[in-house]
This record gives C-alpha cells, sequence and structure tokens, in this order.
C-alpha cells in the first residue's frame, strides 16, 4: 500500500506559533517535486510539543494542500494509548491516507504492551497504519516477532524500521506477510534496506531535496541498483550532516538558510552549534545546495 519516497515534515514556527504560512509553502514545494507523500506531526515535525490544537491544525493544512495530489501520513503516535486513538480518530475524520505511530517512549513496555498498545489503535481507529520502531527514542526495540503479529491486523500495514539492524529488518520481511511493508526510518540506509526488500523511506533528507530521494528510491524499486548506488554516494554527506545534532535541528537550520523558513524550535530543542553549523553548510555545497 505504502511505497516511495515520503518527506518527514518539519514544523515552521515563528514567534512560538506555528508558522502557517511557510508551513503550506513548505508542502506545496514537496507535492511540486514529484513526491510520494508528506508526513506532517512525525518526530521531524516535532510532534511531541505541538498541542492537541496544533496537531490537529497541521494535519488539516498537509492534507488541504496535498488535496490528494499526494498521499498524506499523519503521524499520530503517543506514549498514552488514549491520546494516541483520538489523535488517529481525528486524522482518519479529517481525511488522511495514514497514520506513522511511534513506539511508546518514556513507559518503556514489555512486547506484550506494545502489541495491545498498537492492536487498541487499530481496533478503534479504520485507517491505514504504520507502526514506528525507533529505539533510540522510544527506550524499547520492537521485535520482529511482535510486528509480525501485528502485521496480521488488517489496519496496520507497514513498519516504518529505524533500529538500523539490517538482520532485524530481514526478520521482519521474514516473518510478516507479503504485501506488509517495511519502510526505511534512516535515510542513510534506504538503499541497503531496499536490496534486502524495503519499499521506500519516510526521509528527512527530502525536505531539503526531494527529487534526488525519489531519483533514487525509484531506481533502486527498478532494480537499478547501480543509479540508485551512485545517488546515495552524492547524498551520503547529506545524510550524515543532518544528524550532527538532534533531529530537526539541522534539517530546520538547513531550511533557514535556504530562506524557506525561519529556525525556530521549541524547548527542549536548542540551535544547532556553531561548529556543525560550518559543517552542515559544507554538506550542503558539496550535494548542491548552496
Amino acid at each position: 500500500m505504502f511505497a516511495g519516497t515520503y518527506t518527514a515534515l518539519v514544523t515552521p514556527f515563528r514567534d512560538g506559533k506555528v508558522d502557517e504560512e511557510a508551513f503550506r509553502a513548505l508542502v506545496r514545494a514537496q507535492i511540486q517535486s514529484g513526491i510520494d507523500g508528506i508526513v506532517p506531526c512525525g518526530s521531524t515535525g516535532e510532534s511531541a510539543t505541538l498541542s492537541h490544537g496544533e496537531h490537529q491544525t497541521v494535519i488539516s493544512i498537509a492534507i488541504e494542500e496535498a488535496a490528494g495530489r499526494v498521499r498524506v501520513i499523519a503521524g499520530t503516535g503517543s506514549n498514552n494509548t488514549a491520546e494516541a486513538v483520538t489523535l488517529t480518530k481525528y486524522a482518519a475524520q479529517a481525511g488522511a491516507d495514514g497514520v506513522l505511530l511511534i513506539a511508546p517512549y518514556y513507559n518503556k513496555p514489555t512486547q506484550e504492551g506494545l502489541f495491545e498498545h498498537y492492536r487498541a489503535i487499530a481496533d478503534a481507529a479504520d485507517i491505514p497504519q504504520i507502526l514506528y520502531n525507533i529505539p533510540g527514542r522510544s527506550a524499547v526495540n520492537m521485535e520482529a516477532e511482535t510486528i509480525a503479529r501485528l502485521a496480521v491486523h488488517p489496519n496496520i500495514v507497514a513498519v516504518k524500521e529505524a533500529s538500523g539492524s539490517l538482520d532485524h529488518a530481514m526478520d521482519i520481511i521474514a516473518l510478516a506477510p507479503a504485501d506488509f511493508a517495511v519502510i526505511s526510518g534512516d535515510d542513510s540506509l534506504t538503499l541497503p534496506l531496499m536490496s534486502i526488500g524495503a519499499r521506500g523511506v519516510i526521509s528527512v533528507t527530502s525536505n531539503l531535496v526531494p527529487e534526488h530521494m525519489c531519483d533514487m528510491v525509484n531506481a533502486a524499486s527498478d532494480g537499478d541498483f547501480s543509479t540508485a548506488l551512485s545517488m546515495h554516494r552524492k547524498m551520503l554527506p547529506l545524510f550524515r550532516a543532518l544528524f550532527l545534532q538532534t533531529n530537526p535541528v539541522p534539517v530546520k537550520t538547513a531550511l533557514a538558510i535556504l530562506g524557506r523558513m525561519g529556525d525556530e524550535l521549541r524547548l527542549p530543542m536548542t540551535p544547532l552549534r556553531p561548529e556543525l553549523r560550518d559543517k552542515l553548510q559544507a554538506a550542503m555545497t558539496e550535494v548542491g545546495l548552496c
């Protein structure tokens, strides 16, 4: 159901509020680039610091601007199951094409707790749902067996895999139904993951170079791994630079350098350190951005 390149959108802020005008411009630029879909209110969108009202506004704007031209996968995850259900129901009613559900962070649930959390959301909201396995942020890794158990639910269609382990991704592919998609959650591992059966990426880098990410993913999807590898090598400095400091600090800084939005963040995120800004600009120059 979900394949290709999806951009994990940043959320622009101005004077402490969501900069709706800048966000609309970012969405329009993504659509014009030929991207397959957009993901508002994910980790890159600083969803943990958005109020419920802001969360709904950002999702609604994305759906309105997309107008059916690209898919919208709304980030609706939470470490509070009831809250995740509420946000997911809202996204379904608003017209999102799917939702992205981060593993419950801070709580450190057992594998059974993870299973029951996701099953409760899938039972409550009739919309395609993508699990999000990112132990670096959630403090717990979803085991392949747990993901495979969830994959039989008709509303659970994919996993955004960001454990950093190719072995883990291979286990998921082996255990889950054939129509269940593994989607890369790490830009630098997208090509390796696609070589073993992943079907695309939810990308930070495509905030900046959506065409390049699409070219790489499309080439890999077509089996042209020589072209895909060339694109991967070209973008590798940028992949690395965008994680010099906690995401989304570097990518918001890069977008500000390009004049597409301000670089305002919400605490506890803080500005990119000056010495890292120099490295980021060097990587941007290397890929032809500035």
